[in-house]
């Protein structure tokens, strides 16, 4: 996972089409359909946090885990403005993941799985995951799919046209299903505009691999949705959600 620096600034703007108080209630939903009782709740990967707050408005017992410092400090900025001042976060990476004690649920979520490009660091995550798991609990979590990377995301660009920033976002398509994205933020100054850059990469793992791997490390596979819903995936699907029970 890359330490953002300037995007942390702007997460939360260009993630505005994200209902994070809509995805938690359907991540506490689904595993209650599951007879899953979340318990001690590990947001991994959680960014800014607003998933995380939105599951401790919820009533659930999670904290957070993500490697950059500059999401974390904008996270914990929320949780003392919410009134959640004693709320835990973690600088960590994912595949470096090393908790204080066992947890009963982990979840991952908006694509963080597909920001690890090389397939060992995935491996070595859902190793660290099960490691603190205990048995019966479920790790869900949601990745971006080959098909949106291929032909959604691809060589295209995108442009963000907001008050408190102007944003390029390029993209190049490369082997193994790797998307280089560059971001160039233009941010208002006076008459004047700052620019900034951020540089990482994205790849989409297939079906077979991202269950070869969960099984390797412990985990059954007991369901696979479309983003936001409890039906299979579609051929098209651009992000599919995967619910894994550890043995």
């Amino acid at each position: 996972m890359e330490s953002y620096g300037i995007f942390a600034d702007f997460y939360d703007a260009l993630t505005l089409n994200v209902d994070y108080k809509e995805r938690a209630r359907y991540i506490v939903d689904t595993l209650k359909s599951l007879n899953h009782d979340m318990g001690l709740t590990l947001d991994l990967a959680c960014g800014t946090g607003k998933l995380t707050l939105e599951l401790k408005k919820l009533g659930v017992d999670v904290y957070g885990a993500d490697a950059s410092e500059d999401m974390l400090s904008v996270a914990y900025e929320k949780a003392v403005g919410e009134g959640f001042g004693d709320m835990l976060f973690l600088c960590q990476k994912m595949q470096e993941l090393d908790l204080y004690g066992s947890i009963d649920t982990c979840v991952c979520t908006l694509d963080s799985i597909n920001h690890m490009t090389d397939i060992a660091d995935v491996k070595k995550t859902f190793e660290r995951v099960s490691l603190f798991m205990n048995k019966g609990g479920y790790f869900l979590f949601d990745v971006n799919t080959v098909y949106k990377h291929r032909e959604v995301l691809g060589d295209n660009t995108f442009v963000y046209d907001l008050d408190e920033v102007y944003c390029v976002w390029e993209n190049s398509l490369k082997e193994n299903n790797i998307v280089d994205i560059d971001i160039n933020f233009f941010v208002p100054n006076g008459e004047l505009y700052e620019r900034y850059e951020e540089s990482f990469s994205e790849r989409a793992y297939t079906e077979n691999e991202l269950t070869d791997m969960l099984r390797g490390a412990g985990f059954e596979v007991v369901k696979r949705f479309g983003d936001m819903t409890d039906k299979a995936p579609s051929d098209d699907e651009q992000r599919v959600i995967y619910i894994a029970k550890k043995k």
